[in-house]
């Protein structure tokens, strides 16, 4: 038999080694995940749950093109029916007429069929389809939202790390310069301003190396939120060849953008979907003619009389055509607001045509700009690179002070930060153009 103060003492060593494992488990550093772009944007395009949700979307839409063709279809059901009143009942009231009550045992079965409704299933069931039309068009406009993402979180990702290594390397040239102005300190041939220059410098450098792994630890966060991913993880990154140059002009991506943007054709499938379920509104107002029959059997009926007379086997058919006449205007308010629903989506899709001009214009200036700052900046850096050898020949020479050679080495790491930058402010600043006209796959 088992003794509760054994348990009692196994308790706290047990609880110890869960919270150790847990422990262990937390503190172990986050798996390092090789990647390319191509491979980056498969892996989004297979997990990003908004791909999914509009997967999902399009799916339901073509559930809904079958709930519509329903109509279409006949419609049977069966009854078993009993009931018990007393003798020579009536129904007094609800009714027109007074039917009389029996007790009664049966089981039927209704079949009902729409002959015609004057067109409105069929304005309906194109409304189905062309609202799951547009809702492929979202799967492909939802991609490419996810593909811009991730190309934009990958050469951020690309730019954080190459900042911590220029930040890197700025450090350790500058506790080199730190070590050579102190040792010339002591042996009397330089002053101390000098290794207080120095000195600020490489703390400049170290805040510098600080804030650039911070953004690495930013990057990779927002790198994994745009691969559909919660599982924390440290990257290391092919680097992308740079694209082309962007075309001179930017009115052949604007007919290009309006041709093949998943949103405008989204649009326009749902405002045609809109002006169908206008017709549908419409039909509304028009005769339905529908087909109902019944069979079934009575095996039981308390009549006031014998022998009975009602048959033990019922059946019949019968056409009704159903004509609108009055109902408060609820048909002429429904299709009223079936047509401002239509030139509401007339707008929506103006709207958005607008909005993709003035995208890829944006998105070309910007692209153009970036182009450009390449050359600017890799004549920056090259510039400042032989300012700094000549401060440090001059320094070394004493023709200068200090204050010289600790500005020049200033202007090189800030040429190579902003050279750095223009590389990879291109490459997201391109994957945008591709986002703006729709060729981004």
């Amino acid at each position: 038999m088992s003794n509760p103060g054994e348990h009692m003492r196994q308790f706290p060593i047990t609880l110890f080694y869960v919270l150790s494992t847990a422990g262990y488990i937390l503190a172990q550093p986050a798996a390092t995940v090789k990647l390319n772009l191509h491979d980056a944007e498969a892996l989004a395009l297979q997990n990003h749950p908004q791909v999914q949700a509009a997967q999902h979307e399009v799916s339901a839409m073509n559930q809904r093109i079958d709930e519509t063709k329903a109509a279409y279809y006949p419609a049977l059901s069966g009854d078993v029916t009993g009931s018990q009143a007393n003798p020579r009942a009536r129904i007094g009231a609800g009714f027109l007429t007074d039917p009389s009550l029996f007790n009664r045992l049966g089981q039927g079965i209704t079949l009902s069929q729409l002959i015609t409704d004057s067109g409105r299933t069929p304005n309906l069931v194109a409304t189905s389809r062309l609202q799951a039309g547009a809702a492929e068009q979202t799967v492909q406009a939802t991609k490419y939202d996810v593909l811009v993402r991730v190309n934009q979180a990958y050469f951020g990702t690309l730019r954080a790390e190459a900042l911590v290594k220029v930040a890197q390397q700025t450090v350790a040239a500058r506790q080199l310069l730190v070590d050579q102005i102190t040792a010339l300190y002591k042996n009397g041939l330089r002053a101390e301003l000098d290794v207080s220059f120095v000195d600020v410098n490489l703390s400049q450098a170290k805040l510098l190396l600080l804030q650039a792994e911070d953004q690495v630890q930013g990057a990779y966060a927002e790198l994994t939120r745009s691969l559909g991913s919660q599982q924390a993880a440290t990257y290391q990154l092919e680097d992308e060849p740079l694209p082309p140059s962007p075309p001179p002009n930017p009115e052949d991506l604007v007919a290009q953008a309006l041709t093949g943007r998943p949103e405008l054709a989204s649009l326009q499938l749902s405002r045609d979907a809109a002006y169908r379920f206008e017709r549908a509104e419409k039909d509304l107002s028009y005769p339905t003619a529908s087909l109902v029959g019944v069979g079934g059997a009575l095996p039981y009926i308390a009549q006031l009389s014998l022998p009975r007379v009602t048959p033990h086997e019922y059946e019949g058919i019968a056409v009704n055509v159903e004509i609108p006449i009055l109902n408060g205007g609820l048909f002429k308010a429904r299709r009223q607001e079936a047509h401002y629903r239509a030139l509401e989506a007339d707008q929506r899709l103006r709207n958005e045509v607008e909005s993709i001009v003035r995208d890829v214009r944006t998105a070309w200036a910007s692209s153009t700009v970036a182009y450009q700052r390449l050359d600017v900046t890799a004549q920056l850096l090259r510039q400042a690179n032989l300012a700094q050898q000549l401060a440090q020949g001059r320094y070394d020479l004493r023709l200068s002070n200090i204050v010289e050679l600790t500005q020049s080495l200033l202007n090189v790491t800030e040429a190579a930060i902003e050279n750095l930058n223009a590389k990879y402010d291109y490459q997201s600043q391109y994957a945008t153009l591709q986002y703006t006209i729709g060729a981004l796959r």
